[in-house]
């Protein structure tokens, strides 16, 4: 697909041009600094029209990933801290009494965005964790007997901090299936790291300036990611390589007929959503990269990210020290490409 070229500041956006959405990616990866898989997921992951959860430490850029990428879409924003004490209305919104009319009147809640970062979701527990959960699957709320459509696009970002476990509620394996993918950063190399240095010492000069999507000449529109979208869908996919997505999902529920060790290391394996995951964000991927068709590399490069919370370990894996990401990383290198 020919790359176009980017509107004129002030000239009105073309709903058609999808490239809007590659333009922003290299935006952003000059704006959050060593992320770059980060960026690629989230990128999916709205592709995709599903959630993603987020592991690593503090100071990853987590945050400002995702402003970013709010900053450079037609979408607005919010972010929730996940506090123990947090209420499940405090998410959905609560339906307030009026005095003057004698009525009950519903005020939204921050899920009444087309953005949503859920920070440190593992601090609240489950009941507040299921209001969220329920609304990514439903792309709806219920209060007081109504129920309320969500926004169009919707995505939620939850983070995890892998460093404190005291005090926390991990997410059970039924509710992490309803995230699209899990995603594992780490720390960025010294060299990239001495370029956050930089940039954050210009952000700090030049506050008060122009900054963040201004850079941009437009904002990506919401017609151009749902363009983008229906190219995604259509993206040729060919029988064998679809055969390879679903032989790499049964792979995790009899992993012993690829490596006997594997079969006393899982309990459960992926769910049938995982199958619908992995094709999307196959696709997407393969989208991403200015490919007309899905390659198994493709499928390779989103499966660990797809799989990884889906394969649930047995007792004896954990004492062994074996986690999901070795059991899929074999497998990955077990399953023949069709």
């Amino acid at each position: 697909m020919p790359e176009s070229a980017a509107p004129a500041p002030g000239q009105e956006a073309d709903p058609a041009d999808t490239q809007a959405l590659r333009r922003l990616r290299d935006h952003m990866q000059t704006r959050v600094l060593g992320q770059p898989e980060l960026i690629d997921r989230m990128l999916i992951a709205l592709l995709a029209d599903g959630h993603l959860l987020v592991e690593g430490a503090p100071g990853l850029a987590k945050t400002t990933a995702i402003k970013e990428l709010a900053a450079g879409l037609e979408a607005d924003f919010q972010r929730v801290q996940f506090t123990p004490d947090l209420l499940p209305g405090d998410l959905t919104g609560t339906e307030v009494f009026r005095p003057q009319s004698g009525e009950f009147v519903f005020q939204p809640g921050p899920l009444f965005h087309h953005l949503v970062l859920a920070d440190e979701i593992n601090r609240a527990p489950a009941k507040v964790q299921s209001a969220l959960l329920e609304a990514m699957a439903e792309r709806q709320i219920t209060v007081g007997g109504k129920t309320y459509p969500l926004a169009d696009p919707f995505l939620v970002m939850a983070t995890q901090n892998p460093i404190e476990q005291e005090g926390t509620y991990p997410l059970p394996e039924a509710q992490l299936d309803r995230f699209l993918l899990y995603v594992r950063i780490g720390y960025p190399p010294a060299e990239v790291e001495r370029a956050i240095l930089e940039l954050a010492r210009r952000r700090e000069a030049q506050r008060g300036e122009q900054t963040g999507s201004e850079s941009l000449p437009t904002r990506v529109t919401r017609a151009q990611l749902f363009a983008a979208r229906d190219e995604v869908r259509q993206l040729h996919m060919a029988p064998a390589v679809e055969e390879y997505v679903l032989q790499l999902v049964l792979a995790t529920r009899k992993p012993g007929v690829y490596a006997q060790e594997l079969e006393r290391w899982v309990t459960f394996g992926a769910s049938p959503r995982a199958t619908i995951a992995l094709d999307r964000c196959s696709r997407a991927h393969a989208w991403l990269r200015g490919s007309d068709y899905v390659s198994p590399a493709d499928v390779q490069s989103v499966a660990l990210d797809v799989l990884r919370h889906r394969v649930l370990v047995s007792y004896e894996a954990e004492a062994e020290g074996v986690t999901s990401d070795q059991i899929v990383s074999t497998l990955l290198t077990q399953v023949p490409v069709v």
